[in-house]
């Protein structure tokens, strides 16, 4: 049994993907970590030199290499959701929760990154509603949903075990 995190970027992925290992005594994996190590680069060098396909690829790579693990906490890329293969490859051995938060919260919270290669635009705030328009329907796949706004990361985490309680 493995549970994935999905969402769009700020919304808690890795914060509580950590915490929620720790809670469960479970592994936690950074698929983009994942991906940087086997391809010797950031993520934003793989979408600099090779684009967005590239690293959906490299993406799909790593998440079928993972899948097959048990007891981990995986926390993926917000645009994992849009290939049906990752979805099936995690669907196979867990669970997939999807962290979500509003487009004012999530520019909040990233605002002053510079590693979001998908947000490198005039105008980020409009650029995470139109991807977020886009990517909501393939986050319906997922398991449950968790919005995160308000929310703690504990708190968060305490929601996904109770529910994982009382699904099983």
């Amino acid at each position: 049994m493995n549970i994935a995190l999905t969402g769009f970027m700020g919304t808690g992925k890795t914060t509580v993907g950590k915490l929620l290992a720790k809670n469960l005594g479970w592994e936690f994996v950074d698929v983009d970590a994942v991906i940087e190590k086997n391809s010797g680069m950031v993520i934003s060098e793989i979408f600099a030199r090779f684009g967005e396909p590239e690293f959906r690829s490299r993406e799909t790579s790593a998440i079928k290499q993972l899948s097959v693990l048990d007891k981990k906490i995986f926390s993926c890329g917000g645009g994992a959701v849009l290939l049906s293969e990752n979805m099936d490859a995690f669907e196979k051995t867990g669970i997939i929760v999807c962290l979500t938060a509003s487009p004012e919260v999530i520019y909040q919270r990233i605002r002053h990154t510079t590693t979001r290669p998908l947000l490198k635009v005039p105008d980020p705030l409009a650029a995470i509603k139109e991807l977020l328009a886009v990517r909501e329907p393939f986050y319906r796949r997922c398991t449950y949903t968790v919005h995160t706004d308000f929310l703690s990361p504990d708190a968060i985490v305490a929601e996904i075990v109770r529910h994982n309680e009382i699904c099983d």
